[in-house]
Order: structure tokens, then sequence, then C-alpha cells
């Protein structure tokens, strides 16, 4: 049994070394060292570019539930970052160059796994797994596109924040589509008053940007602008952008807000809400400071931040599955951020995901069905069931899950619950 692997990030590692495991013998293509993208500082394999944290390790966060399932599956990004790990108070962080070392030694040991150190410039025949990361060589990104067509997505440049939906206040919002076009429920609108708009304004116009490295500086499309960018344009240019409030009535006062922010629903269960129009690259602390001042977000729970970065990835729901294979190809696997997942462990766990079920689809077997109640299986549901006229990358958050059987109020104890269910849940699946 032969398979090819694209791309040795920490997606293709997890995937390459997942069908070794299963005896298969693995051809992995990867540019490094003999060509490196202005992000890559290291010749490794599995580099860390933009952070030395892998999230927080308790089960009761969403980063911690993801990587106990991870090492269910005896995840190699996992296990090397408790071997690199350095302090990090609740996190767990790595010695980047150790971790990337320790891993591309792991593959350049194993017998079963052959490195091409060189572009791949197509999609080859027979399963296939591409991992390549969001800066991949141009022969491969126009490969790629080719067979995608119109679910291929290319540099989107700021994201929106996205909220719980059981967060927003709802004594402090309502439900209604402009001039009612639409669902009742399509949009959930969050008013403010003049005094209210004003003191947002001046606190999004003065609020702090991150800091982007030289590589990460797109030309900024008017279709995502960030929104701090757009307000510098004028008072009112949010009211009659983003935050217009014409075709709106507040069932509270009877009449037209001021201004209003609409949030829009993430996923089919409606349990998150994106913040229509809030593309960003404000600091994430500046994002909860500023953005809680929405009235109706006061008490906002961030399933994530908003960013800007360039990123290209598919329109997962258009041309992948739940099992990370594309739906007009049997055998061909897609992994990492290139799939739409966001975060390092969540591109390692798509590697694991993409590369058991390219080693089934190798014996013939059924592929891999993770429970919905798993983090690892929300975020494949999410691959093939978000909207696809508004995908957006997606992190591991609780609010994908479904909710508990059992009604717990303190969020803390709701999520341990949660996380207890899903590794109990996960385990039953892997008998």
């Amino acid at each position: 049994m032969r398979a090819t692997v694209i791309g040795a990030g920490l997606a293709g590692a997890e995937a390459a070394l997942r069908l070794s495991r299963g005896g298969v013998k693995v051809t992995l293509v990867e540019m490094k060292p003999s060509k490196m993208t202005p992000a890559h500082k290291n010749t490794d394999f599995a580099e860390l570019v933009c952070s030395n944290s892998l999230k927080a390790e308790r089960i009761s966060s969403a980063g911690g539930l993801l990587k106990a399932e991870m090492q269910l599956f005896d995840s190699v990004c996992v296990e090397t970052a408790y071997k690199t790990r350095v302090p990090a108070g609740g996190a767990l962080a790595v010695d980047r160059g150790e971790f990337a070392r320790l891993i591309t030694q792991r593959l350049i040991q194993d017998e079963n796994v052959e490195i091409l150190n060189q572009e791949a410039d197509a999609i080859p025949d027979g399963v296939t797994v591409i991992a390549a990361g969001p800066l991949m060589s141009d022969p491969l990104a126009r490969a790629v596109q080719e067979f995608a067509g119109e679910g291929y997505l290319g540099f989107f440049d700021a994201a929106a924040p996205i909220v719980t939906a059981e967060s927003v206040d709802p004594e402090l919002s309502f439900a209604a589509s402009r001039y009612d076009r639409g669902g009742e429920d399509d949009y959930v609108n969050c008013p403010m008053n003049k005094e209210e708009y004003e003191a947002f304004y001046e606190a999004l116009v003065s609020a702090e940007s991150a800091e982007l490295h030289g590589f990460d500086r797109p030309n900024v499309y008017e279709g995502c602008m960030p929104v701090e960018i757009m307000a510098k344009r004028g008072t009112d240019t949010l009211r009659f952008g983003p935050l217009k409030p014409v075709g709106l009535r507040d069932p509270r006062t009877g009449h037209r807000p001021w201004a209003v922010v609409q949030l829009r629903k993430e996923n089919t269960a409606g349990s998150m809400y994106n913040l229509v129009g809030f593309q960003t690259n404000l600091k994430f602390p500046e994002q909860k400071r500023v953005f809680s001042m929405i009235p109706a977000l006061h008490s906002a729970d961030f399933m994530r931040y908003g960013v800007m970065h360039r990123n290209t990835f598919l329109c997962a729901p258009r041309v992948i599955d739940r099992h990370f294979e594309a739906k007009k190809r049997e055998g061909l696997f897609f992994a990492g951020q290139l799939t739409g997942v966001e975060g390092y462990m969540e591109s390692a766990a798509s590697g694991i995901i993409a590369g058991e079920n390219a080693l089934r689809r190798l014996k013939g077997e059924p592929l891999l069905e993770l429970p919905a109640t798993t983090m690892m299986g929300a975020l494949s549901a999410y691959m093939e069931q978000g909207d696809p006229e508004n995908f957006q990358p997606m992190g591991a958050n609780f609010g994908m899950l479904p909710p508990s059987e059992t009604f717990v109020k303190d969020k803390k104890e709701r999520y341990e619950l949660l996380a207890r269910r899903a590794l109990k849940d996960m385990k039953e699946a892997l008998l």
C-alpha cells in the first residue's frame, strides 16, 4: 500500500505517521528546505510560525479537550509538545526549535516514510493527503484552485470575531432582518442609541492594532476592510455601512436605532454568531474591551477573535466532507489550515483524521465516524456543514458542541461536563 502526503507541517506530519503506523509506504513531499516562504525561519518540518503556545492544557478548555482527544490517537504533535514544553502557566507552550527538530527527526527515521524535498506542482494520482499550508507554492495553489473551482478561496485578509449565542443579552437585542426580508431570526440585532454609538466609536478609532509581519501585509480589499480602519474615514461611516439601522425597528422603543450591530449564525445549530462587518486587526484584549461596549454584547463570550493575515483556504462545505475527503474524488484528502481549521492543534487534528481515513480507503474499510459530541467530531462536522456562502476558518470551541442533557449554569462546570462526555464518547468510538 502506498500514499502521498504533500506538506510536512503539523497536519502533514500527523497524516504521514498515521499512515505509516498502518503499514503504508508514504511519499512525503515537502519543499523545505530547498524552498522557503517569507514566513518560515527554520529549515525543519512542523515549524510553529506565529507563536509557541498550543493553548490551554485543562480539558475544561476547548484547546485542552482537543489535545486530550488527539492523545487517544497517539498524536505525534501532542507527544512532542509535552517533551519540549516550556513554562507558560496554564497553557501548553513549547520550545519551537526543539519541537520542529524532534518531529523532523521522527519523520526522517521512519522506515515507511520517503521524503522528497521538492516543490509539488500537481495533485498526484492515488490516495493522497494535501496538507500544504496557507502559503503553499504557486504551482500547487493553481492545481488546487483548478480542482476546487468555485469552492476555492484566495487570500482572506481579515476575519470577524465570533461569540456564543448564549452570551448575547436577549433583553438588549432583537431578531429581525432588514425590511423583514428573510427569516425572522436570520439576524440578531444589537442596537445602540446616539450616546452609546459615539462612546463605542471613540474607543474603536483609538484602540491598538496588532502588529503585522512584513510577509503579512496584503492589500486591504474594500470587501474585508478592518472595521477600525473604516471607522477612521468619518464618524458616520459605520452608520452608513455595516452598522446601518435602516429597515430595522427596535421593538423596545418602536423606533429605528441610531446604529445596529448585526449578528449572523456561524453554524447550523445557531450556537455561535459572527459579528457582521466586524473584520478587524485590533489586538485581542482591545477587541474584548471595545466590542463589549456594544450593549447587547456586554458579557459576550468570544469563541474566536478577529484576525488579519494572509490565508489561503478551501470553502470546505463545497469541497470536502466530514472525513476531510474531497467530495468529487475518492481517496483525495485535504488537511491543515488549507481546509479552514484555525490553530496549530486544529491543523494537526485534521491531519490525524485525514491520515486515518486515507489508511481506511487503502484497506477498503469504512471511514472513521467521529461523534458530534467530541471536539474533533465537531470540527469535522463544521467542515461539511458550515455556511458555504459565509465560510470562515474555525478553531476549537465549546460553542460547536451540542449541549449536555443536564443543564449546568456555571460555565466552567458545564465545559467540564462536556469534556468528560466528549472523551467518553471518543473512547467508545475507537473501540
